[in-house]
């Protein structure tokens, strides 16, 4: 004879098996909108039936089934999708600090526009131009000499804008350092965890979610590559460790420097140090370049001619001499001769022999000087780095240098923006796998509320038997 109490045993494992379904799906509802959070589900199987015993095999047809076990409540996560993620994450945090820099770039610059450098250098030529007509006149002189003022502000508020750049780049580089070796860390720290409590039998599932949140902001920020081993994340720069097991790597300046362009070359810390080495720095080297080729040119043919002075003085130094190339747009200035009296200013090329005074309605020095607009220079770089134009004017040389960075800046817009379309989309891909869905929950919900109803209804069923069997048979006739 059967006994009722299996049918009691079969209902209670019922019970909690549906009650572990509901919390989970209460668990997944409530982290519905949590970062990095994973999808739970109950794994059901049926308990392993029994056979009734007999001398060589039951006489009673088929075996006796034990009702539902869950063995494991797991987290739904797809790893090629968590790869494929980290690998454009990493691109799109290169492209979108790459577009950052050259729209800051394309602000310092300013061009085309009414204030920016090429207006500002067309009014100093101008400036020579109207001193042409009349060279004895001070007040036309003090405009070329505020003209050139002028031109020596722009460059030097330029320069110093790109040093600013320079230095919010090597603060954010600083940042982004610091975040890694905290990520590093945590990471680090997770891995013991998991370990352990996986070690006991169970599946550390909100701790594992932890951990890959970590690794998919870890990146966005450097190229990382993971590798699950039985002690955690092994996960790796190029071919430097960051974390083995429970133990990071103390992640420094000086390593993301060292690590640039091989280990390190992708990401927004290599976006960061790549914006500084070829587009700051380059943009101060045209910069300077095209200051030395001002100072230098409008200095040797100033030198040419006379100044208002009597007996016949030769001009002397328009600018100040550059002497530090890297500085040149930073440090450049009008001589002190010019800025203290503006009849330093030479404009004339003719001397009366007789008299040795200079012909003050002389014109040609004046002429010249404006006409070094139109002239074509080779822009010398110094050896820093090659230089954009050579063989043409300042003001091709100035056009040559903003298009250059336009033509960069919407090349790292369309890199960032597709690159932002394809981390979506991997992004979307992963939530359709691993992402809850509120209204499948709340369908599962009233599927196990009904299964866990049913049995617990079968229990009350077996207790009913159970209590006629024992309070009921045998008083009959009582």
């Amino acid at each position: 004879m059967r006994s009722t109490f299996g049918g009691i045993e079969i209902s209670k494992r019922g019970i909690l098996t549906q009650q572990a379904a509901l919390t989970t799906s209460g668990h997944n509802v409530a982290n519905a909108n949590t970062p990095g959070f994973s999808r739970q589900v109950v794994k059901m199987v049926a308990a392993e039936p029994i056979e009734y015993p007999g001398l060589q095999r039951s006489t009673i047809p088929g075996q006796m089934g034990q009702g539902v076990l869950f063995t494991e409540v797991s987290r739904i996560r797809e790893t090629f999708l968590d790869k494929q993620f980290a690998n454009e994450n990493k691109s799109l945090g290169e492209w979108t600090v790459r577009q950052d820099t050259l729209e800051k770039l394309e602000a310092i610059v300013n061009e085309p526009s009414d204030t920016g450098l090429r207006q500002v250098l067309d009014n100093f030529w101008n400036a020579w131009q109207e001193l042409s007509k009349q060279p004895d006149n001070l007040e036309t002189r003090a405009v070329v000499k505020e003209s050139a003022l002028a031109v020596t502000d722009a460059f030097n508020h330029a320069a110093k804008q790109l040093n600013d750049l320079t230095s919010d780049i090597n603060d954010n580089i600083s940042v982004k350092v610091t975040q890694v070796n905290s990520t590093l860390k945590q990471i680090a720290n997770l891995n013991s965890e998991i370990y352990r409590v996986e070690g006991l039998g169970n599946n550390a599932n909100d701790l594992r979610d932890q951990r890959d949140l970590l690794i998919d902001q870890l990146s966005k920020v450097v190229n990382v590559t993971v590798q699950e081993e039985p002690n955690g994340y092994h996960v790796r720069m190029g071919n430097q460790d960051l974390v083995v097991g429970d133990t990071p790597t103390d992640f420094t300046t000086d390593m993301a420097t060292a690590a640039y362009p091989t280990d390190l070359n992708s990401g927004e810390l290599y976006g960061l140090l790549y914006s500084n080495a070829a587009y700051v720095t380059g943009y101060k080297n045209q910069l300077n370049s095209m200051v030395s080729t001002i100072v230098t040119a409008v200095n040797d043919t100033h030198k040419q001619g006379y100044t208002l002075q009597n007996p016949a003085t030769k001009g002397g130094e328009f600018f100040s001499p550059v002497t530090d190339f890297s500085n040149a747009a930073l440090t450049m200035k009008v001589s002190s001769n010019i800025t203290d009296n503006v009849e330093n200013i030479a404009a004339s090329l003719r001397v009366d022999p007789a008299t040795n005074k200079v012909i003050k309605g002389n014109n040609e020095l004046a002429l010249k000087i404006a006409n070094i607009k139109n002239e074509k220079y080779n822009f010398d770089g110094s050896g820093v780095q090659k230089i954009i134009l050579n063989g043409g004017t300042f003001d091709e040389f100035l056009r040559a240098v903003v298009s250059e960075i336009g033509v960069q800046t919407q090349e790292a817009q369309r890199q960032a923006s597709n690159q932002k379309i394809l981390v979506d989309q991997v992004d979307a891909r992963r939530q359709s796998v691993s992402g809850v869905s509120l209204d499948e929950e709340m369908a599962d919900m009233i599927k196990y509320q009904h299964a866990y109803n049913a049995a617990a209804r079968s229990l009350t069923t077996f207790d009913e038997m159970l209590d006629k069997v024992i309070n009921s048979m045998g008083v009959v006739g009582r």
